[in-house]
């Protein structure tokens, strides 16, 4: 079908498909896009522990396959796995420096051990999403972003030396400043076109740069054949469990919590920018693209590989060029996985000297402190959540550097603490956790969503403001949102949709500053009420007026309305605003 461009910039939805050409030319592009990266984490990691180049091989050459077929299952989506969008998956900087501590101490296997471990807890996670949403924070997850550089740049460092002894000692410091600028100048002034480009291009100036200096191995480039796959070096699982499995397995959870929080961040992301008309998000793709991410790090860990997650770059990628169909997601999974069958392509950047990754990885982290800050700003940053940030990103850097009591410290729980990124992410979740447990109680009320339940709603709003000294329009006006938030939920799908029995409703309350929210917790529908409320004008139906009229009489009283609908649950979150208020 035709393209067309509504006031969003967007030429293709996700339901929508593009011409057969149009779909394999730009699948292919973003394939080509992803491919440097996807590459070089795998890479730095297992080069960075001194592994033998079969396991480096090996672990390339699955990680693409790997990120290839998840990058496909998020578009295509089966039952619960995958997002139904667009998202690019691939390996994850943030896991650099905890898979080469992982390999320092046990090998490939260890790892692979960790790495199963932490993507059943993943799995697990992404089941219950919804029962996390207090804990992991903008807060907490931007703190572990600012931590994440502390923790890689010794790794990234020690490629600076990893250069041929016969060549030039001019090769690694030029070929790393090569790299830096090219990079950073092709991000900070390219512009839309060449801004995506920007790691290819500086990693092939960066490598042109050592080549001259004699530091780029040719000869791997053209003894390597066209068509084949590596030696098979399957690790297998370390399933000993002793002291270094259990010190090393809360920095890769804290790792996979920021790799998730990243995933949920690019689900929300890209579902705004693939559809013309505004649509509430669906939390349902969300789960979905997270539990594919917990599949992928089940089978990176059986093959023998790193982490991986789902990238944010696909949000502007998909915004730049305006196509969120999923065949072109299809497309690109499938030509990741067709490139890892083409051992030319695998050598040309296998053959990349350490100081051009070194370039490269330090852009890459650079941006990741950036993430960090934008994160944190995301909701506002008040006195509260500056003290989390500031006091958990000094522990780690403390705890990094052996500068907080190493006689005690670094021997705890197995040197659990030595690391910055768990220390100060653990402080970060501690903090945030007290701070929950302290606030003013909340008001919470267990009912049957039904009618029947409306005088037991308006007791529970009567004992909520009890002590809140609220004059009687603030009464009248939660009363209203709690009887229009019911009368909302009962039927979602409709008035004609049977209910296939009780559903239960928790209604919690609490006040904040200005006003009052109210949380509804209940079983699952089918149709959001965000949206629902967006086309409130629209194919109106004497059928349909009476659910009309609630939407109508709650988007009037609440200050805003918030829908998010997952697998297990729908939370309708209303605020209140105090007559006056604002």
């Amino acid at each position: 079908m035709a393209a067309r461009e509504g006031e969003s910039g967007i030429l293709y939805e996700p339901d929508e498909r593009p011409p057969l050409l149009f779909t394999t030319g730009l699948g292919l592009q973003f394939a080509i896009l992803s491919l440097s990266g996807i590459m070089l984490m795998p890479m730095t990691v297992f080069r960075s522990a001194g592994s033998p180049e079969t396991v480096l091989l090996w672990a390339v050459f699955v990680s693409l396959v790997v990120s290839g077929v998840i990058t496909a299952l998020q578009a295509f989506r089966i039952g619960r796995i995958g997002a139904g969008y667009l998202l690019i998956t691939g390996p994850a900087s943030a896991a650099i420096a905890v898979c080469v501590d992982a390999l320092d101490a046990g090998g490939p296997g260890l790892l692979a051990a960790l790495m199963c471990a932490g993507a059943l807890f993943q799995l697990l996670f992404s089941a219950r999403l919804s029962l996390f949403r207090r804990v992991l924070t903008p807060t907490v997850s931007g703190t572990v972003l600012l931590l994440l550089p502390l923790v890689v740049m010794p790794v990234i460092f020690g490629l600076l030396d990893d250069v041929p002894a016969a060549s030039s000692s001019l090769a690694a410091p030029l070929s790393a400043l090569a790299t830096v600028v090219v990079v950073a100048g092709a991000m900070l002034g390219g512009g839309p076109r060449l801004r995506p480009w920007a790691p290819v291009v500086g990693i092939v100036v960066g490598s042109a740069v050592a080549g001259a200096f004699g530091a780029y191995d040719v000869d791997r480039v053209l003894s390597a054949g066209w068509v084949g796959v590596p030696e098979v070096a399957w690790p297998g699982l370390d399933l000993d469990f002793g002291p270094d499995f259990w010190a090393l397995l809360p920095g890769l959870l804290l790792v996979l919590v920021v790799l998730t929080i990243r995933t949920i961040s690019a689900g929300v992301g890209i579902q705004g920018v693939s559809w013309r008309r505004r649509h509430a998000v669906d939390f349902r793709a969300v789960q979905g693209a997270v539990t594919a991410d917990g599949v992928s790090n089940l089978l990176a860990g059986l093959a023998g590989t790193i982490p991986n997650g789902a990238r944010t770059t696909t949000v502007s990628l998909t915004q730049i060029t305006g196509v969120g169909a999923r065949p072109v997601g299809i497309v690109l999974g499938l030509g990741l996985v067709a490139f890892g069958f083409f051992p030319k392509v695998l050598a040309l950047v296998l053959a990349v000297p350490g100081p051009v990754l070194a370039g490269y990885v330090t852009v890459m982290v650079a941006t990741l402190f950036t993430l960090g800050v934008r994160t944190v700003m995301q909701d506002g940053l008040d006195s509260r959540k500056g003290f989390i940030v500031g006091f958990s990103f000094w522990i780690g850097f403390g705890c990094q550097n052996e500068l907080i009591f190493p006689e005690y410290l670094s021997d705890f729980a197995g040197g659990l603490l030595r690391s910055g990124l768990t220390a100060g992410g653990l402080v970060a979740i501690l903090i945030t956790l007290i701070l929950e447990i302290t606030r003013p109680r909340r008001k919470r009320v267990a009912v049957e969503l039904d009618v029947a339940a409306l005088p037991t709603l308006r007791d529970f709003v009567h004992a909520f403001v009890a002590r809140r000294g609220w004059n009687a329009a603030m009464v009248q006006r939660i009363e209203a949102v709690c009887e229009e938030g019911l009368l909302t939920l009962i039927r979602p799908e409709g008035d004609d949709a049977p209910l296939l029995g009780p559903r239960r409703l928790v209604v919690v309350a609490r006040a904040e500053e200005g006003g009052a929210v109210i949380e509804f917790v209940a079983a699952p529908g089918e149709q959001n009420i965000e949206d629902s409320m967006t086309l409130l004008a629209e194919h109106a139906t004497e059928e349909t007026m009476e659910r009309e009229l609630s939407l109508r009489l709650l988007r009037h009283m609440a200050s805003s309305v918030r829908h998010q609908q997952y697998h297990d649950t729908d939370i309708l979150t209303v605020r209140v605003a105090a007559p006056g208020a604002g």
